[in-house]
């Protein structure tokens, strides 16, 4: 049987981290991997995180299991993380799951198993697990235009005009904030027109929320998802702790269904349940746990907001020190892109050749389509960077 297994395409972000574990130069930068780090190349435990789980540690009396859904409480601070009243509760199905990618792939089988028929619209990038698990699933699926290699920004004519297409019933997957690989956000009045042509079109969204907290801020990063949310009688919203949290390897996730009314409500939450079961069972829990902890104590939350505060002006300072440095090269404004996105991530729109150039001549490791995580810069590498960025003609 096992002889009969074809071997699967190497995981290109993990064969990039070990090339830059041998490369031995010292002014080599590791830009490929999607992890939060400090300025010292480390992606802490934060403080609230830290006393939630010495909280747990000494409360806790059993490890039994909480639920198909996994535990309410979670999913009830979640929800008012996320949505904050945007839609009415009764409406809400929910499941804890292993982290956003958990929450993905159980929003994908909903659609299966709801609409087998339904084609799923990607944005032209995105993250690659959304077409790999879809493809995995045997749905179908088509992509639209997004980002604009030449401005470094949305391509919103491009977006529109495609959107414009897309028939009623279909699945059109929306990043809530902090686009990945790009960095490039739609402003509220472009959201706005795509949330009332979708309509029009009848079409149902698929949020995916993986970085409220590391763009402009709590509330205004979900102010996207909020609005589409309230927007729809339908809605998929599939969100992440990993990165708000730093709570990576604890997989922590959660799924919304939204109904189009309190009565549907059951039978979306019992499927959901139905698929958790068939999947993985019961969610895992400690890290549901420890993001509730936070989010239901005030001393503990406040904590945590202000940590991850520091991180997101963090990323903003190195994002501006960037724009700054290839300014003062290259005496022009082209970059300004780089402080103008959010998040994590930037795409420097430019050729796998020239991104293997900055590898080969200048130690700079980023993912082949120039994608490159600004977390894994700090105030000694940027001018680094921009040398590299400048030397190499991009």
């Amino acid at each position: 049987m096992l002889e009969n297994l074809i071997a699967q395409p190497a995981d290109k972000i993990l064969a990039l981290m070990a090339a830059y574990k041998a490369d031995p130069r010292d002014t080599k930068v590791d830009l490929g991997v999607g992890v939060y780090k400090d300025a010292s190349g480390n992606t802490p435990v934060m403080r609230a995180v830290k006393e939630a789980e010495r909280r747990i540690l000494a409360d806790q009396s059993s490890k039994s299991y909480t639920g198909l859904a996994g535990d309410p409480a979670f999913s009830d601070a979640m929800i008012d993380l996320v949505l904050d009243g945007a839609v009415a509760r009764d409406r809400i199905a929910a499941v804890a799951t292993p982290g956003g990618t958990g929450a993905i792939r159980q929003a994908l089988e909903l659609i299966k198993m709801a609409a087998p028929d339904a084609t799923v619209w990607l944005s032209n990038p995105t993250w690659p697990n959304h077409p790999s698990i879809i493809k995995y699933l045997g749905m179908k699926m088509f992509e639209y235009r997004y980002f604009d290699s030449e401005t470094r920004g949305v391509d919103f004519a491009g977006l529109i005009e495609d959107l414009g297409t897309v028939p009623a019933g279909d699945v059109v997957l929306i990043h809530g904030c902090c686009h990945n690989p790009t960095g490039a956000n739609l402003t509220a009045e472009q959201l706005s027109e795509v949330i009332a042509l979708l309509k029009s079109r009848g079409a149902i969204p698929l949020v995916d929320i993986a970085y409220q907290g590391f763009g402009d801020g709590l509330d205004d990063d979900a102010q996207a998802t909020r609005a589409i949310a309230s927007s729809f009688d339908e809605v998929l919203i599939a969100a992440s702790c990993s990165k708000n949290f730093g709570i990576y390897r604890e997989r922590t996730g959660i799924l919304m269904a939204i109904s189009a009314t309190a009565e549907g409500q059951p039978l979306t939450q019992q499927t959901l349940a139905f698929l958790n079961r068939q999947n993985y069972s019961f969610p895992p829990d400690h890290g549901a746990r420890v993001v509730t902890t936070i989010l239901t104590d005030p001393e503990l939350r406040a904590d945590w907001e202000a940590e991850l505060e520091e991180t997101r002006n963090g990323m903003l300072a190195l994002r501006q020190q960037l724009a700054d440095e290839l300014k003062r090269l290259t005496n022009s404004d082209r970059f300004s892109f780089l402080a103008d996105h959010r998040g994590m991530f930037s795409r420097l729109g430019t050729t796998p050749e020239m991104v293997e150039k900055l590898r080969a001549d200048h130690g700079i490791y980023m993912v082949g389509d120039s994608r490159m995580n600004i977390a894994g810069l700090n105030a000694k590498t940027v001018p680094i960077l921009a040398k590299a960025i400048v030397d190499a003609g991009i």
